[in-house]
């Protein structure tokens, strides 16, 4: 290496030990984040991340400096913002130029809410007039939500090239790489790339101590390795903002929303429906109970004569009676409710949770109980989703429904209910006693809204798209 060659390199690595100290004072609650990623040197990239690397093209690290000394900075919380974020651990089947540009908007708009001195570079008038749009469009500026907002908009191309040219501010291929193409754009020898940014030799670490590289370093295992380790970061992040956020003398509530998005629990909705499943006995040979040794022992003694004959039934988990509640007050689309139901059904069906004999109530109640579907087979299921119709379209009052489904209880109309499932978006009135059978609130919301259920009830929160 020539000593011109030696010198660039030396400047940028300093460059980008100062941004990272300059963001390490200011936002000390993101140390964790700033100090875990690897610097290492490359000509294929201005900068990137894989959420273990930081790579960059010393030249682009300099001429960014000696344009505007604030550029560095921002570049290097824009990468971060990724990994917090985790925008790179994504499945390749999303549409990767929307993907892209909902990530760099995010990440774009976390910095400018932030306000920090050592990250603006005088377009923030522009950005905040692009800001105010989008939220009318799609809501809170997450990168999922802006993923959704711009797959069912039509942009035009033109208007995706200039929001790219306003937020770009990193190199997403490497993202979407294999392990082999990877390796090819960051070489790294057993000793990664010299001192790291802290430049006195110690270890890295991800502000508690503990040795960031600790484990396996096995490539095959570089994204799931990766994704955990900035799973508990932003999980760590999110728990001190939300606990300290007032002594951090800026506002993280932009940053908050996204981790709120990210680290949000998804449901496995097949799952949590099993939780309303009863016992009961299906004709079936029982393999697990039937002792193989007697029965061919006999055989073998007696000729056609087995000592102990096959069980002919087994205990087994399937869903009897059921009752699906649907809040029809006004703000859930019939659409949506559909889909609610058939995924329901669906899930149901496929996994063979019914009996042969079916008893499905399928009730729409908003301040009063509108209508009473009742379901026996496939045929008659088919049939309701074809005539069904939203009635109601009032308040929110989820008493009606256990009152009612309480008198059917007492007609004998279900002689073992098991589950009820009220599908909602809002806040309603909850009755005070604990019903007699098992009953869980299934909520379709948007926003991250934290809804409040009895304690004797289940609360699972789901999303459009999860439906």
């Amino acid at each position: 290496m020539d000593e011109k060659k030696i010198r660039v390199s030396s400047l940028a690595r300093e460059v980008l030990k100062l941004a990272r100290n300059t963001l390490l004072v200011r936002l000390r609650f993101l140390d964790a984040a700033l100090n875990r990623l690897e610097p290492i040197e490359t000509d294929a990239v201005r900068i990137a991340t894989d959420g273990r690397y930081l790579a960059y093209d010393p030249w682009h690290v300099l001429n960014g400096f000696r344009s505007n000394n604030t550029i560095p900075v921002r570049e290097y919380l824009h990468v971060v913002l990724h990994c917090i974020y985790r925008h790179m651990f994504v499945n390749t089947d999303v549409e990767l130029t929307a993907w892209d540009l909902a990530c760099d908007i995010a990440a774009e708009y976390t910095i400018d809410i932030l306000g920090l001195s050592c990250t603006s570079n005088g377009r923030e008038a522009d950005r905040q007039s692009v800001f105010g749009k989008l939220k009318e469009k799609a809501g809170q500026l997450t990168a999922e939500k802006l993923y959704r907002y711009f797959l069912g908009s039509e942009t035009l191309p033109e208007e995706v090239d200039a929001l790219q040219k306003m937020f770009r501010a990193d190199d997403h291929g490497i993202w979407y790489m294999t392990d082999s193409e990877r390796a090819a754009l960051i070489p790294v020898d057993e000793s990664g790339n010299g001192e790291g940014l802290r430049g006195d030799g110690s270890d890295r670490d991800g502000g508690d101590g503990e040795d960031a590289d600790s484990g396996s370093d096995d490539a095959a295992d570089w994204r799931s390795l990766s994704e955990e380790d900035w799973k508990s970061i932003s999980e760590r992040i999110q728990m001190d903002i939300e606990t300290f956020s007032k002594n951090h003398g800026s506002d993280p509530q932009a940053l908050l929303q996204n981790l709120r998005e990210v680290n949000r629990e998804r449901y496995d909705y097949t799952s949590f429906l099993r939780r309303f499943s009863v016992m009961g006995e299906v004709m079936r040979v029982s393999d697990d109970e039937f002792d193989y040794i007697f029965y061919t022992y006999g055989l073998q003694l007696y000729g056609n004569m087995p000592l102990v004959e096959q069980l002919e039934y087994r205990e087994s988990r399937r869903i009897r009676e059921f009752v699906i509640a649907i809040d029809t007050s006004g703000s859930v689309s019939g659409e949506t409710v559909q889909k609610f139901i058939q995924k329901t059904w669906n899930i149901l069906k496929s996994t063979e949770s019914f009996f042969s004999k079916i008893n499905l109530h399928i009730i729409q109640c908003d301040a009063a109980v509108q209508e009473d579907a009742r379901v026996t087979s496939q045929e008659e299921f088919d049939e309701y989703m074809k005539t069904m119709e939203i009635h109601g379209l009032g308040g929110t009052d989820f008493r009606p429904v256990f009152d009612y489904v309480d008198s059917l209880v007492e007609k004998k109309e279900f002689t073992n209910l098991k589950g009820l499932i009220y599908f909602t978006d809002g806040f309603g009135t909850f009755p005070v006693n604990m019903p007699g059978y098992e009953t869980a609130f299934v909520f379709l919301d948007e926003e991250n809204n934290n809804y409040d259920v009895p304690p004797w009830a289940m609360k699972l929160i789901l999303r459009k798209d999860e439906i």
